[in-house]
């Protein structure tokens, strides 16, 4: 009689960098990232109501998860709501339509505004955020220094971020010394990121922080903490196969936040398990897990918004939802952000969803960095070329002009 065979287990899937799928879900929900940011980015005019132009966002990443992975079965979604910051707001902002005062909040000429955005596939998120000047095509004065020291500010850390010795050069000995190298510690990346900062008069943002992403989860155990406030402190080093969303935030004030006096409309489901006595709130649970998971998502995105406010009280309350609380600059002065995803692999750091490389000639600053350390840094590559020797010698005479051009 023939034995009859176990039933096998399923293989368990590989949900690092190491399988090359994650890479193509992440660069997937990348590509409708930037889609996304730069039709919104167009809509961010002067007298252009905040709401409506998240509305649109919100409207436009779904249509676009839509057309992808289409009739798999993945779960894909909005990795981040679209969120609008007016100029002295430091975290992202997306006020509600029943808030009445706050709908009416509209978008001013020369104000700093800051998008955020993102989308995911399969619980691979890729959050982005930019900054700009409303209604003007050439920037000049302290708006221009905000917004050429974040630049600066932003490709210096993703250059500190790259493990050691993984792009060095020269024989094994070289290559193994330079492995061998320490990792920059939190507090000399945070002062660098300052020594940019002051070179245009500008301060840090405080607790401006990197998170290492996981799947379904964009706030895993890694972080990077600029700038942090008492007792507070980043824990780890950034390594190869890992994912981070890489935050830049600077003010023109002192770089102090304070809580603002506004409801708070974001939200994100906590791994906290909690039985819910209201109807109400065991439904708005029941439909930011079955539309979001873990991802973050605004009251304005539920079914009933207004059933929502009320549902999300006692989630709060009993810690299986988490409130974002909105902040701003305590002198209310213009704050910039930026978000990037990056992948780290053996060849270095790839952007995935990064915000638009600023056009030098249409932000015009009379300050420069002069730090030799801070340029030869910002000189560094972020990955391995695998062009040609051609592109090679362009990206190096590229790079020599470019050093010889900042501002």
């Amino acid at each position: 009689m023939a034995e009859t065979q176990p039933p096998q287990a399923p293989a368990e899937v590989d949900y690092t960098l190491n399988n090359p799928d994650t890479l193509t879900k992440y660069k997937t929900a990348a590509q409708i990232s930037h889609k996304v940011l730069d039709a919104v980015s167009a809509l961010c005019v002067e007298g252009a109501k905040i709401v409506e132009v998240c509305q649109k966002g919100d409207e436009l990443l779904d249509e676009e998860i839509a057309k992808v992975y289409k009739g798999k079965k993945i779960v894909k979604g909005v990795g981040h709501p679209t969120t609008v910051s007016p100029s002295s707001f430091v975290t992202p902002y997306t006020p509600l339509v029943s808030d009445a005062q706050e709908a009416e909040t509209t978008l001013k000429a020369g104000e700093v505004v800051k998008i955020q955005l993102g989308a995911q596939i399969d619980g691979f998120g890729t959050i982005v955020c930019d900054n700009f000047v409303v209604g003007k095509d050439e920037v000049t004065g302290r708006e221009a220094d905000l917004l050429l020291a974040t630049h600066y500010a932003n490709e210096l850390l993703l250059r500190l971020m790259v493990p050691a010795g993984l792009l060095a050069g020269g024989s094994d000995e070289e290559k193994q010394k330079a492995a061998s190298e320490k990792a920059p510690t939190q507090a000399h990346i945070s002062q660098l990121v300052e020594k940019i900062a002051k070179t245009y008069g500008c301060n840090v943002v405080e607790n401006t922080t990197s998170w290492m992403f996981e799947r379904n989860e964009i706030e895993a155990e890694k972080k990077i903490i600029l700038s942090p406030g008492t007792g507070v402190r980043g824990e780890g080093v950034p390594d190869v196969g890992e994912v981070w969303g890489v935050e830049m935030g600077l003010s023109l004030g002192s770089g102090k936040v304070k809580t603002l006096p506004l409801r708070s409309t974001l939200h994100r489901r906590t791994t906290t398990t909690y039985g819910l006595k209201r109807p109400s709130s065991r439904q708005t649970l029941s439909e930011v897990v079955k539309k979001f998971g873990t991802f973050p998502f605004s009251l304005r995105q539920l079914e009933d918004e207004k059933a929502a406010k009320v549902g999300v009280v006692e989630c709060v309350r009993s810690g299986v939802v988490r409130q974002y609380e909105p902040a701003g600059d305590a002198d209310n002065e213009p704050v910039s952000r930026l978000l990037t995803t990056i992948a780290i692999t053996k060849n270095g750091i790839t952007k995935l969803a990064a915000p638009a490389a600023p056009d030098m000639t249409k932000i015009k600053s009379d300050k420069k960095i002069e730090d030799e350390e801070i340029l030869k840094i910002l000189e560094r590559p972020l990955s391995k070329s695998t062009g040609s020797k051609k592109n090679k010698n362009n990206k190096k005479k590229a790079a020599k002009k470019e050093g010889g051009d900042k501002q």
